[in-house]
């Protein structure tokens, strides 16, 4: 089949290639020129594991274009951000698509809504689009909404090893997609209707989102009361039917942080949800407040942040909690300093190690990638003015820290003293 791919970020890149490496023929649309150009150069526009590769065994059958054209199937995986003004789902990208697919759709075309939406948006915002094409949705042409499940750094191996959950307006829409998505999913596809599927990819980032507000909250109980709650989690997840997150400095992505949000904007309920999500955004306050305990008395105090991606071994920094910390610190007077060995982009000047710790006076660990468990605290400590660590991810090695003269403090471990 002929499919077009609109949307060539961390899902659709991935997705399109997928496709194209089982044989079918495969568009690539982004409006982003630049990445258009790259791609048909034989470039990649981001890095992920597996990509390279992939790239190189479907080349042949792929290209990119900022036009769409006619095809049997038109995906659409663009981006689906929070507006948060609104706290609601801004959706100008998935009309943009429908309004770019519906002058090429024909009889017996696929529609393929892979973005995450909120309940009722294939129905209500995409289908009445593509129907001005004079088609009718169903009968005409097959429409489904097949949420992603990958995350950055697993993408292509989730992407054909996960199960896959399909909605669709009928079911031969869905059995339709199912046969397509069978071209390299190994994992079990299930079959429902569109406003189910479009529920179930929120609420599965919603348990996520729920579960680690708990955590977080647990850690600050933990610290009140003299325990160490990683720990306490360590235990307790040794019951057979309890399943704690990690707690951490916040949450981020462009999935647990968002898609919350996403489930509770057209309803009326959503209590517990919206107390969540305030939890997890306020955690960054939460960790400067202890890193102002470790520095107290300090004047003009300057402090590095580790990682600003918003998960460990990735380079994306969407959603990051680092954000919020940083800006909170200077508007307390901090001089804050970023290092992240991942990330390329970011709103704040990314530096080098050497330069990121000299003259600090405290480490804050934001981000859990892998580098950072190996990083020497005897060279780094003295590049420093004082030594302190504060690992709001529990990755570093604390002893060792402890040895070299950090005063170390580790995020919901109440049984260290300051």
């Amino acid at each position: 089949m002929k499919i077009s791919v609109l949307g060539l970020g961390y899902i659709g890149l991935p997705t399109a290639l997928l496709f194209a490496s089982s044989g079918h023929e495969v568009v690539g649309v982004d409006i982003n020129e630049k990445k258009v150009r790259l791609l048909n150069e034989g470039k990649l526009p981001f890095q992920e594991p597996g990509l390279e590769e992939l790239f190189e065994k479907a080349k042949s059958n792929f290209r990119a274009t900022t036009q769409v054209e006619e095809s049997d199937v038109f995906l659409i995986a663009v981006p689906t951000p929070l507006d948060n003004h609104t706290k609601a789902a801004d959706l100008r990208h998935v009309k943009s698509a429908a309004e770019m697919i519906y002058p090429h759709l024909r009889k017996g075309n696929l529609v393929i809504l892979e973005s995450t939406v909120p309940p009722g948006t294939t129905e209500k915002l995409l289908i009445p689009i593509l129907e001005k094409s004079g088609l009718n949705a169903g009968e005409d042409f097959y429409v489904v909404h097949c949420p992603e499940r990958a995350i950055p750094g697993r993408t292509i191996y989730e992407m054909v090893h996960n199960d896959r959950v399909i909605g669709g307006i009928t079911p031969e829409s869905a059995e339709f997609a199912r046969d397509l998505y069978r071209s390299f999913v190994k994992g079990n596809i299930y079959l429902t209707d569109l406003t189910t599927a479009e529920f179930v990819k929120l609420i599965e980032n919603t348990y996520r989102d729920v579960n680690i507000a708990l955590v977080n909250e647990l850690a600050k109980i933990a610290e009140e009361y003299g325990v160490n709650i990683w720990e306490a989690i360590e235990l307790a997840n040794k019951h057979p039917r309890v399943n704690l997150h990690k707690p951490g400095p916040g949450v981020g992505g462009h999935c647990i942080a968002i898609d919350p949000w996403f489930v509770i904007q057209g309803s009326s309920n959503g209590r517990l949800i919206s107390l969540a999500r305030y939890i997890n955004d306020t955690m960054p306050n939460y960790v400067l407040r202890k890193v102002k305990e470790m520095l107290r008395g300090l004047k003009f105090p300057t402090i590095t942040v580790l990682g600003v991606a918003y998960k460990g071994n990735v380079d994306d920094a969407r959603e990051t909690p680092a954000l919020r910390f940083i800006r909170l610190a200077e508007n307390e007077g901090f001089e804050v300093k970023v290092y992240d060995p991942y990330v390329k982009e970011f709103d704040y000047p990314l530096l080098d190690l050497e330069e990121a710790v000299k003259g600090s006076d405290c480490i804050v660990v934001i981000t859990d990638h892998d580098v950072f468990k190996f990083l020497d605290p005897e060279k780094i400590g003295k590049l420093m003015r004082n030594r302190c660590v504060f690992d709001a991810r529990n990755i570093l090695d604390h002893e060792k820290w402890k040895r070299a003269g950090f005063k170390v403090k580790v995020l919901g471990n109440g049984k260290e003293t300051l």
